[in-house]
């Protein structure tokens, strides 16, 4: 998770070079990008990671306030969803979730933290630093998983922090130096791989369940006898409906296990903490390897940078969401209108996932890369691009913050609050991280968790005082 301070304008970085291998604030854009004003001291990077992050609480905020088999589609709730007196209201934000923001805010973060990877090497090369370069991004890749194993094991199971390390550290700098091209290519191929051995494995499994599970079905109904592995078939299928609808005894052990406090919380999480990040990182790192080759890509062409024409990113940003919107809306619409059938979710919302979340991210970004080259916004562009620089901390308090409102503390929210209202939870979030990290920044240098982080990966504490 990249962060970048920009300090001083263009001139101030080329008219005071830095000896070779100094420490060096490497991670963020060293100018703002034109139009935006250089006294406004925001890097389109940074303003991008902002929204990315706020947008990542869209999806995290129904796996911290509800059991984690509601996050995409809350189907086995304590209170109805789809149906009951607040059914419009939460149907409204399910479609807007995911039409909005589902995978696509962290489809782009993770494109940022590509692009992060070519900003800090290649500002370290530039200024003759050598074969430090690749000692930095490994400490500070390698300080990130742990950071990561931390979050997970002792506040929530949902982090990312170790997968982004992880990746850093096998992928990103031994493909840094490719052309946009060839990182367009790769990031394509795995992309498609990924979406094709998970979600169209995921859908073939299900398939070929059910027919095993029917099968053995009519020879029950027909009083004939089962073998043990006709048995095993018809469980397979119950078991895959569960963990879609599971039912309400499982429900209530959920929240009863997570009402009970700090550690009965943190060992009913341990389970899925391990296999996220043990299985988890064997299967699921496509999905964000081949953003992070988009981004490093999309940072050397400078999309990322606002370097293209204002009138590109208008276009990119109208064929990308006009495409992205439709097909999303469709998708939501015919699941719900199937009552979350399982194959029509699967064929509606999982299938054509990668192309909305591909769609979404780019414009997305386009759209805001497209506001601030005009210079609009300027009062709410700012404080994203301070959010942005204090990625790892905002992230950080976000976790805990949740975790303590839902689980921890006194209030015991998780599991009955109502779905809209988590969205009110959310905002309240949104508008802490916006308040507090342009005060912080006035201040301070870096971050509180970015500090310790540089520091870290220097062996050398660094200054945090803005002198």
């Amino acid at each position: 998770m990249s962060t970048a301070v920009t300090s001083a304008p263009d001139q101030l970085f080329d008219a005071q070079p830095l000896p070779a291998g100094a420490p060096e604030e490497l991670a963020g854009p060293p100018h703002v990008p034109a139009p935006v004003s250089r006294q406004e001291r925001i890097s389109s990077v940074d303003t991008l990671r902002g929204m990315a992050l706020l947008g990542i609480l869209a999806m995290n905020i129904t796996d911290f306030g509800l059991p984690r088999w509601d996050y995409t589609i809350p189907l086995s709730t304590v209170h109805p969803v789809f149906s009951g007196p607040y059914w419009r209201i939460n149907t409204i934000a399910w479609f807007l979730r995911w039409i909005l923001a589902e995978g696509k805010m962290r489809a782009l973060f993770s494109m940022l933290f590509g692009a992060g990877a070519i900003l800090l090497t290649s500002r370290a090369e530039s200024r003759g630093a050598g074969d430090r370069a690749a000692d930095i991004f490994t400490r500070r890749n390698m300080w990130l998983m742990l950071f990561g194993i931390l979050h997970c094991y002792l506040i929530w199971n949902g982090d990312i922090l170790y997968f982004y390390g992880l990746m850093g550290l096998i992928f990103l700098y031994p493909m840094r130096n490719l052309k946009p091209k060839t990182l367009f290519i790769w990031a394509a191929v795995v992309l498609f791989l990924n979406g094709a051995l998970l979600t169209g494995g995921q859908m073939a499994s299900r398939y070929s369940t059910r027919k095993k599970a029917l099968a053995a079905d009519k020879l029950y109904r027909e009083h004939k006898p089962l073998t043990e592995e006709q048995s095993a078939d018809i469980k397979a299928w119950s078991a895959a409906q569960d963990r879609m609808r599971p039912p309400q005894k499982k429900l209530y052990e959920d929240i009863h296990a997570a009402q009970k406090g700090y550690l009965s919380a943190q060992i009913k999480d341990a389970k899925d903490a391990f296999e996220g990040e043990t299985k988890g990182a064997y299967a699921g790192f496509g999905d964000m390897l081949g953003f992070m080759l988009l981004g490093m890509g999309l940072y050397r062409n400078g999309f990322l940078t606002a370097k293209l024409q204002t009138k590109t990113y208008a276009i990119i940003a109208a064929l990308a969401l006009g495409v992205c919107w439709p097909l999303i809306f469709a998708g939501c619409y015919m699941a719900w209108k199937s009552h979350f059938d399982m194959f029509t979710v699967f064929g509606w919302l999982y299938l054509p996932y990668d192309i909305g979340r591909f769609t979404g991210a780019l414009g997305n970004a386009a759209l805001l890369l497209l506001i601030l080259k005009s210079g609009l916004l300027k009062f709410l562009t700012r404080r994203l691009a301070a959010v942005g620089q204090m990625a790892l901390s905002n992230y950080l308090f976000t976790s805990s913050f949740c975790k303590f409102l839902f689980v921890w503390g006194p209030l015991h929210w998780y599991g009955y609050m109502e779905y809209y209202k988590l969205y009110y939870v959310m905002a309240g979030v949104w508008a802490f991280n916006l308040i507090w990290s342009p005060l912080w920044l006035k201040y301070f240098q870096f971050g509180p968790a970015e500090w310790v982080w540089r520091s870290l990966t220097y062996w050398k504490r660094q200054p945090m005082r803005i002198p």
